[in-house]
């Protein structure tokens, strides 16, 4: 079985089998997730419309990747589900609850986690059940067997456990990421289902696309001696600017600087970190109104530093814009929902982290040379609140 290029016996020597297995088997992963949430989607249902019938808020939360999950799904809950929703890492939410919860307020906590062992992961729900006048938790989670999935509320919960191959034995996130922001995608659509199956019919074949016609480009580029990567997206693309720009960073451990903006946010002093020695993605919406400001700031890049190298990734031709590579998801015009691109669309980057990494001499499942960060979190204490 070939994987990203490379066969499983070389994988195995260069310490990436892991790794790579889990970003190549993507699309397949999301088809099966679709038919989990199927089979669960009355009960889904049917607790989201009890949650939502009493909550003033809804808080997505996570850490790490799985916080930049509730970046990409803030807009598509307040829209979708007409409720006031903020993302809050679990990072913020432990160190800081009284910014985030109150005694005045029932809220719907929406905790992602891949293994649920992170230290934060517990703490958050154990301070949403002291501080707020009632919680209705939601954990979408791709350990059955984590801490989290089994964590002991008498507020109301529901645990969502996506299937077994979603949870990433790699140390970077991957699967598991992709896996639970769909996940979030389909939980915000549970009223409204119909269309769903053909939508990740479609993201699955956008997937396969970039998996196959665009790796051994993305090979390519990551051979090239940038030492800068920045990552633009805008809206539910600026969760996955941010979670492109800590893949490539983690998998070469360190040694590429990332930075992730949005397109008008990038043009307030940000700008100024592109030089000869930058990789530059641009993560495009396709919606027209939106496409508007991504140009006007592309074009003005222009006039400023060159960067060694661009990429667009982008659900289908761009026309009116340069770059070095298209990653063209799609020839046939706009066919998903904005939102339902993030899942996609953050392949371009787990790709060139991936190859980078191999690139550096690197092991992929394990890049952490001085085993600075680890697959879970360790050395967080938790203190009393």
């Amino acid at each position: 079985m070939n994987y990203l290029g490379y066969t499983e016996d070389d994988l195995y020597k260069l310490g990436g089998i892991h790794t790579g297995r889990e970003i190549a088997l993507q699309p397949f992963l999301w088809m099966n997730i679709y038919s989990r949430v199927n089979q669960e989607r009355d009960t889904l249902k049917k607790y989201l419309d009890q949650a939502l019938s009493g909550v003033s808020k809804v808080i997505l939360t996570g850490a790490g990747s799985s916080a930049f999950i509730g970046r990409s799904l803030k807009g598509s809950y307040r829209r979708l589900l007409n409720v006031h929703t903020i993302d809050v890492p679990t990072t913020d939410l432990v160190s800081h609850p009284l910014d985030y919860l109150s005694d005045n307020e029932t809220i719907l906590l929406v905790s992602f986690a891949r293994s649920g062992n992170s230290p934060e992961s517990i703490a958050a729900v154990s301070l949403a059940d002291k501080l707020c006048k009632k919680c209705f938790h939601l954990i979408i989670t791709c350990d059955g067997k984590g801490e989290l999935a089994n964590y002991q509320t008498r507020s109301p919960k529901y645990v969502f456990i996506l299937p077994e191959e979603s949870n990433d034995q790699s140390l970077a996130m991957t699967g598991s990421y992709s896996g639970m922001l769909l996940t979030g995608l389909l939980l915000s659509r549970i009223g409204n289902w119909d269309a769903m199956e053909n939508a990740v019919s479609i993201l699955s074949g956008y997937g396969n696309r970039i998996l196959i016609g665009f790796a051994p480009m993305l090979h390519k580029i990551a051979s090239m001696p940038f030492e800068r990567a920045i990552f633009l997206g805008s809206g539910p693309f600026l969760g996955t600017a941010t979670e492109s720009h800590l893949k490539l960073q983690e998998l070469t451990d360190g040694s590429i600087i990332c930075k992730e903006d949005s397109y008008l946010g990038f043009r307030h002093g940000p700008k100024a970190v592109i030089n000869g020695h930058s990789l530059v993605v641009f993560i495009l919406s396709n919606d027209p109104y939106v496409h508007r400001y991504e140009a006007d700031l592309i074009q003005s890049m222009n006039k400023g530093k060159k960067a060694l190298y661009t990429i667009a990734v982008t659900e289908s031709p761009v026309h009116d814009l340069h770059f070095d590579l298209s990653v063209e998801m799609s020839a046939a015009g706009r066919q998903l929902e904005e939102d339902m691109l993030t899942v996609p669309s953050i392949l371009p980057a787990q790709l060139l982290g991936f190859y980078k990494s191999l690139n550096l001499g690197l092991k992929p499942d394990a890049p952490s040379v001085s085993g600075a960060i680890s697959r879970v979190v360790e050395g967080v204490k938790i203190y009393p609140f």
